[in-house]
């Protein structure tokens, strides 16, 4: 069912959004797939996959779902844009800093410790596959389309655009969340999880705590219609 969005897309371009996946990598590749088919039933001019960040740590299979990040696009010639989560920056300041250190420390007491498993590592002396690491390193803090700014975690409503930090990009929740006034451009964010996706007219946020047991939640924008698929 489509309804009407807060924001708008320039015309003939279709926006896939996909939430928090943390590890659960059969449900970003049961999402991936119902993106293909919902492309091929009805395809548009131009497509983007944002996909929104935190595709590690906490879930069973962090290695599988970069693995799979790394693949094919689920829609061939689609813009692929992969945004920086919490949990990837955490995860690159840790194997940076090595193993002993607060940034590992850090990391590990926020899910890190399941990453390492699903590499059949122990610390943060762990070699990732080139491919992954070049994948977490290429990864941006935020995207625009139309009046639509994704992001990973929100934006300090206090401050313009051009002077965000990357700190709240990554981390913020209020007073991003309660924020009762309109901003700059409607927010497309993950980061704090939701029984159902939060539709308001200055923010949608997706992530419906895959790794907590709800579903992984893709949000199709075009136009200035909306509608939601799920895994």
């Amino acid at each position: 069912m489509q309804i009407a969005a807060p924001g708008y897309l320039p015309p003939g371009l279709r926006v896939y959004a996909i939430g928090d996946v943390h590890g659960c990598a059969g449900r970003l590749g049961a999402l991936h797939e119902a993106i293909a088919a919902d492309w091929a039933a009805q395809p548009a001019g131009r497509c983007a996959i944002v996909h929104l960040g935190d595709y590690i740590d906490r879930g069973p299979d962090s290695a599988a779902v970069l693995e799979r990040l790394c693949g094919p696009s689920p829609i061939p010639g689609a813009e692929l844009v992969l945004l920086r989560g919490n949990h990837e920056a955490m995860m690159l300041e840790a194997l940076a800093a090595g193993p002993g250190t607060a940034a590992e420390d850090l990391w590990l007491w926020n899910g890190g410790d399941a990453t390492l498993a699903s590499y059949g590592a122990v610390d943060a002396s762990l070699s990732l596959p080139p491919a992954h690491r070049a994948l977490l390193e290429r990864t941006v803090l935020r995207w625009e389309a139309g009046n639509y700014l994704f992001v990973h975690a929100g934006i300090d409503p206090r401050r313009p655009l051009e002077a965000q930090r990357s700190q709240d990009l990554l981390w913020i929740r209020e007073p991003f969340l309660s924020w009762p006034r309109p901003l700059p451009m409607v927010v497309v964010h993950g980061h704090t999880p939701c029984r159902a996706p939060e539709l308001r007219s200055n923010r949608i946020g997706i992530d419906t705590g895959a790794v907590g047991g709800g579903p992984l939640t893709g949000l199709v924008l075009e136009g200035e219609r909306l509608r939601f698929l799920r895994a």
